[in-house]
Formats: structure tokens, C-alpha cells, sequence
């Protein structure tokens, strides 16, 4: 099926894995809109950042410019009241009992995906893109294949339309993603990702790093700066 003549929605947190996608969406799509939420994340910051990239993105990549159509931020406070997790909370980061680590917001991709499809609907827009990934992930479960392709089949159900999730992340590695954007792309989108888009946990932009701002080492921060480097090593080989 081509997706050429098709409009897209895309969950855009402003974070690489999510930049990355608008660089895909962008090349397969004939429109994307990109939706957002406040939901009392700890690195609040990413909002601001998204914005700042959503701008800036017009600008430098004025190609797609007009594919990019509009940007919703929806407010989802009660995944914080419910998850209390280190994402959304001034807390330490560690592995809980039940496996999973402390930043796992129980819930959160199923609802963002489920808000994502209410509001395609009311626009007849049955394709909806995600940075979930499960080959380099942290362990939650709602980033896994076989949990998305379940909610697919539970949306368009309840939804009575059909919907596709597209996942294009889901089976590369954090370096074969980078190597996605530059595919797309070139250096520019690499350097563009580096610099204006935000995944450390913590929230902290203040540290420049060769693969972007971050603490250097939340989860978020080792995955971008392993991805990063194996994709650096695999260019020069």
C-alpha cells in the first residue's frame, strides 16, 4: 500500500527517537501532524525543546515544510497522579522488584496512542506513527511489538475505523536509527537531532555532549551516547 497520498499523525516528545520518525513520516506521508503531552513529566523541558525544534525545522528543512501541518499538546495529568515514577517524580532511578525500572509510567504509550487515535478520527486520519522501539529500550512493556499490534486491533474496533500504528523503530538499534535520519537526510538532520532535541530524564540541558544535552548518565543519556557512538564507529569503518 502507498502511503504517499496519506495524512499521518505522529506522537512528537521532542526527543531523538521521535525527531527521527518526523524525518521518516515526512519522506513517506503526504502530510504529518504531531501531537504532544504534558503529562507532569520530570524533564518538562522536552516541551519547551519540541518547540523550539518544530520551528527551527521549517526553517532548515524547508522541503518538507509543507507536509508539516499542525502540532497539538494535550494534557494528561493523571498519568502522573497514577504512575508516582521517577519520571515524574524527584526520585532515584532503579529497578523495581517486579523487574521493571522506576521510570516506567504504567499506562502512558497505550494512552498516548489511544488520545493520538480519538484525534485522528475526527479527522479521518487512520495512520498513526511512534518512536517505540524494542530492540534498545528501557523494558517497558508498552514499547513491544505485540503490544502495540494489540491496541492497533482494540482502536480500530472501538473506533470503527481502521488504523495502522507504525512503529519504524521497532527492530533497529539506537545507532541504526541515527544512520535512519542520515539516510533521510544527510549530516544535517544528524547534527539537527544533535543539537535541538532532548531525552535525558533529568532534564538537564545545561551539558553539551557529542550526541546532545544531557546528564550523561539517566538511562535515556547511556542509549543516546552508546547509539551514537556505535553509529559514528560503523561510518568511519
Amino acid at each position: 500500500m502507498s502511503l504517499r497520498a496519506e495524512k499521518a499523525i505522529l506522537l512528537f516528545s521532542g526527543g531523538q527517537d521521535s525527531a527521527t520518525c518526523l524525518f521518516y513520516a515526512l519522506e513517506n506521508f503526504a502530510e504529518v501532524e504531531t501531537i504532544g503531552f504534558r503529562y507532569g513529566q520530570r524533564h518538562h523541558i522536552e516541551m519547551e525543546v519540541r518547540q523550539e525544534f518544530l520551528s527551527g525545522f521549517r526553517k532548515i528543512f524547508p522541503e518538507y515544510a509543507e507536509k508539516l501541518k499542525g502540532d497539538k499538546i494535550y494534557d494528561l495529568p493523571i498519568l502522573s497522579d497514577i504512575g508516582e515514577t521517577s519520571l515524574t517524580r524527584e526520585t532515584e532511578i532503579y529497578m523495581l522488584e517486579c523487574g521493571l525500572p522506576s521510570t516506567f509510567v504504567p499506562g502512558r504509550n497505550i494512552m498516548f496512542f489511544t488520545v493520538a487515535a480519538s484525534h485522528g478520527w475526527r479527522k479521518s486520519i487512520s495512520h498513526i506513527i511512534g518512536g517505540m522501539c524494542q530492540t534498545d529500550y528501557s523494558g517497558y512493556p508498552d514499547c513491544r511489538d505485540n503490544t502495540l499490534k494489540s491496541l492497533q486491533v482494540s482502536l480500530s474496533l472501538g473506533l470503527d475505523m481502521p488504523l495502522i500504528l507504525h512503529t519504524p523503530l521497532m527492530w533497529l538499534s539506537k545507532a541504526e536509527s541515527w544512520k535512519i535520519a542520515y539516510d533521510i537526510a544527510g549530516q544535517k538532520a544528524v547534527d539537527f537531532i544533535i543539537e535541538n532535541t532532548h531525552s535525558c530524564y533529568k532534564g538537564e540541558r545545561s551539558k553539551r555532549h557529542i550526541w546532545g544535552y544531557g546528564c550523561g548518565k539517566c538511562p535515556a543519556c547511556v542509549l543516546r551516547k552508546q547509539g551514537f557512538e556505535r553509529y559514528a564507529s560503523l561510518t568511519l569503518e
